[in-house]
């Protein structure tokens, strides 16, 4: 019995991290649903909505070191109930919110913060100390966590926009958030903190002698081809996914069957995650990572023979290919930082390589925004995510501290 009780911890400890994450990355992308009534009820453009979103995705990337070093410092109780808190309040003032500054304030500013804080720096952290050489296969887990809550949050908040309008579906949701935050907080946090003491005894006996510091892991080419891949697979991704019911409505899909159909991608993002990482191990790095940019790849010219054909064969296409791999490549950058930067300050490492990611996001959704506003079309800014998308993969293909 007492062998078994650390995995059925580790357990608890993974579906909790799920949850989590679910919560997080669900109410973070919700913003994609609400895009369309905000910009209609205020009449801005669509770069200045966006810009909301794009505040949120880059500061979280930014806060990204301060959460993995406030993690090392004081915990998971702290972060996660730091992260809820957060956007529990900041739906609630976004729900009586008038000016566009208020949105970047809550929205952006609150959400980029509290997402960051139930995000995968985290994760990786705090599963790290109970899956040792398996964290690649669970962190695939909480990666996919990104598409449960897209799958359960966005079709949600279309009905609840729909029914109650959009400033009390951000009533509903910033509510819910601050009830959870109660259970949350009474959860034994001192033994998931602690991790397995097998795992930790393994970590201690294969770290090396060298305790990485960051400014040590900044001189390290690694650290700049884990950043490169966050940010330019970033850009092109958050190009289009930013945008992407507000796409498919224009295209001429109902806007509930726009945001069920993209919701739709959490149910093949698991799916696409496990099966990166299956391959990973099967046929190596350098051929996995090349098979998920194909298939994203292929989810944009799919994309964009949606706005001449939209049928709906052509949109399981493009949401099985592109949502399949959207945050699939996540683990593999996840462990392969864990593998190469251990000691005390990898927490904070990973979050300073994750700035990658969430400066990506943010550039890539309001260049997204921007592009649409000067063109007039898509046309340009499936081209933009492309050329990012392909940059993505450069660094996995060309270091080999990366593709090993």
């Amino acid at each position: 019995m007492t062998a078994a009780k650390p995995t059925q911890t580790a357990l608890v400890v993974l579906a909790l991290c799920f949850a989590l994450a679910v919560i997080g990355r669900g109410f973070g992308e919700s913003f994609t649903v609400f895009l369309l009534p905000i910009s209609q009820t205020f009449g801005w453009d669509r770069a200045e909505v966006v810009s909301i979103y794009s505040m949120a995705a880059l500061i979280g990337g930014l806060s990204a070191p301060v959460i993995g070093r406030l993690f090392d410092h004081s915990g998971p109780r702290t972060v996660f109930a730091l992260g809820m808190a957060l956007i529990g309040g900041a739906f609630l003032v976004a729900s009586a919110a008038e000016r566009l500054w208020q949105f970047q304030l809550s929205l952006g500013l609150c959400v980029g913060i509290g997402v960051a804080c139930l995000g995968n720096v985290s994760h990786s952290i705090l599963l790290g100390r109970w899956f040792g050489a398996r964290l690649t296969t669970a962190m695939a887990v909480v990666y996919s966590a990104t598409g449960a809550g897209v799958l359960a949050i966005l079709p949600l908040s279309q009905v609840l926009i729909e029914r109650v309008g959009w400033r009390s579906a951000y009533q509903i949701f910033g509510t819910a958030m601050l009830v959870l935050l109660v259970p949350l907080l009474l959860l034994p946090w001192k033994r998931f903190a602690a991790g397995s003491a097998k795992v930790t005894r393994t970590a201690a006996a294969d770290l090396p002698g060298e305790d990485w510091t960051v400014a040590a892991a900044m001189r390290h080419s690694a650290f700049w081809g884990l950043f490169s891949t966050f940010f330019f697979t970033a850009v092109g991704m958050y190009a289009i996914s930013a945008q992407i019911v507000a796409y498919l409505v224009d295209a001429g899909f109902a806007p509930l069957q726009a945001a069920t159909a993209w919701g739709f991608s959490g149910v093949v993002m698991l799916a696409g995650m496990l099966s990166v990482t299956w391959l990973d191990s099967v046929i190596g790095r350098r051929r996995s990572v090349l098979v998920s940019y194909a298939f994203s790849i292929l989810g944009i010219v799919l994309l964009r023979l949606l706005r001449i054909y939209p049928n709906l064969p052509l949109l399981a296409g493009f949401v099985i290919c592109f949502g399949a791999t959207l945050g699939s490549r996540g683990p593999l950058i996840t462990a392969t930082a864990m593998r190469i930067f251990r000691g005390r300050r990898v927490g904070t490492i990973f979050g300073a390589i994750s700035i990658g990611s969430g400066l990506g996001a943010a550039i890539g959704s309001w260049s997204g925004g921007l592009i649409h506003d000067l063109t007039g079309s898509y046309d340009p800014l499936l081209l933009f995510a492309l050329i990012n998308v392909v940059l993505g993969m450069i660094p996995f293909l060309a270091m080999r501290t990366l593709r090993e």
